[in-house]
């Protein structure tokens, strides 16, 4: 079974391919060869979290987003660069570790994270995070139950 199709219409087919095609490879060799990598420093690309048994990630990870270690934050030099504000790194830093040490267990108001340390690679970018969880002394708010337990 044969399609019929005249020879200026498969000229006019193959000339729009070939200009598609051509746009394209034009467009990828642009981006590619590009060398303006703007102003910006280096992007925050990920969060390593190590020692959390009881916390989820996800809250660990939301806890450091509201701080500002979150994608489209860059480091530049030693300032932390989000879209609402520049925090000197240090400080950012020192925030960061205040807000996984009071994220809480889903749900409750329970704080078992009793020690953080936060370290950025500079280079990578890359947001390590190494918690200890102890159950020892927990300090439980609300119901009657108020107290350190």
């Amino acid at each position: 079974m044969f399609i019929k199709i005249r020879r200026d219409t498969l000229i006019i087919l193959l000339l729009a391919f070939m200009l598609i095609f051509s746009g394209r490879v034009m467009t990828y060799m642009s981006y590619a060869s590009s060398t303006d990598v703007g102003n910006q420093g280096v992007e925050i690309s990920g969060v390593i979290v190590h020692g959390n048994d009881i916390v989820p990630l996800d809250s660990i990870k939301a806890s450091l987003s509201n701080v500002g270690f979150r994608s489209g934050s860059y480091i530049q030099g030693d300032t932390l660069v989000t879209t609402k504000r520049m925090v000197p790194l240090n400080e950012a830093l020192a925030n960061a570790q205040q807000a996984v040490m009071e994220t809480t267990i889903p749900g409750t108001t329970i704080t078992p994270i009793s020690a953080a340390s936060v370290s950025l690679n500079n280079q990578t970018g890359v947001l390590t995070v190494n918690i200890v969880e102890s159950f020892s002394n927990i300090h439980i708010q609300g119901q009657g139950i108020n107290g350190t337990y």
